[in-house]
């Protein structure tokens, strides 16, 4: 099925043209490559206040957005099997495309993540999947927000957004120095929490490709591929970080 842009999202920033992420993307690029060069003479930056203040905003923003997708989807009776977009001007169509812009915009605060590994030069995390999925998902959710700004969406939104209470929620405890590692212990459920999000997009998705669901096939063949993309990749790092690392 052929997506039309929703004439209700396209004037919204970063939306209308896929120029300005391209251009994001490109830059994003240039800092990942170059970043490290910049640093390797100078002394790594503690960012010790900017990373705590950081990570409680994009807490802060990440309990917002799930607050607003579940309550939502709940007010407007979305069914979680099938949910076509509702491209009316009513208001809760209208809080469903707000928010998802939102989740859209959060992928773009979110590249500053790799931005700070860089300046305290933390060089070993920014690896190809960090690259990979925060480039990826803001060509994701950029397209979300042009064509279908609610719907079967709104379950990755909402999934992810919960996600990223707890993931956020580690690292602003990370930020405040090693005496809170012994508080950490909880890393590895984090990823195993990750992967059965990853799990639970395939199969939503999935479902809708065998089913008679008036939500555009294309963009969950796309989702799905996306997803089984990104759980060889976790699976990959939680062996090597938590299997192959134990022994």
């Amino acid at each position: 099925v052929f997506c039309f842009s929703d004439p209700r999202t396209d004037p919204w920033p970063l939306v209308h043209s896929p120029l300005p992420v391209t251009l994001l993307f490109v830059s994003y690029l240039f800092v990942v490559a170059l970043g490290p060069l910049y640093m390797r003479k100078r002394k790594p930056l503690k960012l010790r206040g900017v990373l705590i203040a950081y990570n409680l905003a994009m807490m802060t923003l990440s309990s917002y957005m799930f607050y607003e997708f579940l309550v939502t989807s709940i007010l407007d009776n979305y069914s979680y099997l099938c949910q076509p977009v509702d491209y009316s001007q009513s208001e809760l169509g209208m809080r469903m495309a707000r928010v998802c812009w939102w989740f859209f915009f959060s992928k773009v605060i979110e590249l500053l993540d790799t931005i700070f590994f860089i300046l305290r030069k933390k060089q070993e995390q920014v690896t190809f999947l960090h690259v990979y999925h925060h480039g990826t998902m803001l060509f994701n959710w950029w397209s979300g927000v042009k064509y279908v700004p609610g719907g079967q969406a709104f379950f990755i939104g909402m999934l992810n957004s919960f996600v990223h209470i707890f993931m956020y929620g580690y690292y602003a405890l990370a930020s405040l120095g090693p005496q809170m590692h012994r508080y950490l212990w909880w890393k590895r459920y984090l990823t195993i929490m990750q992967l059965c999000q990853f799990v639970a997009i395939a199969a939503h998705s999935s479902y809708n490709l065998f089913t008679e669901c008036p939500f555009p096939d294309g963009f969950n063949t796309a989702v799905f591929l996306y997803i089984l993309s990104l759980i060889v990749l976790f699976l990959h790092f939680y062996y090597q970080t938590y299997t192959r690392g134990k022994q």
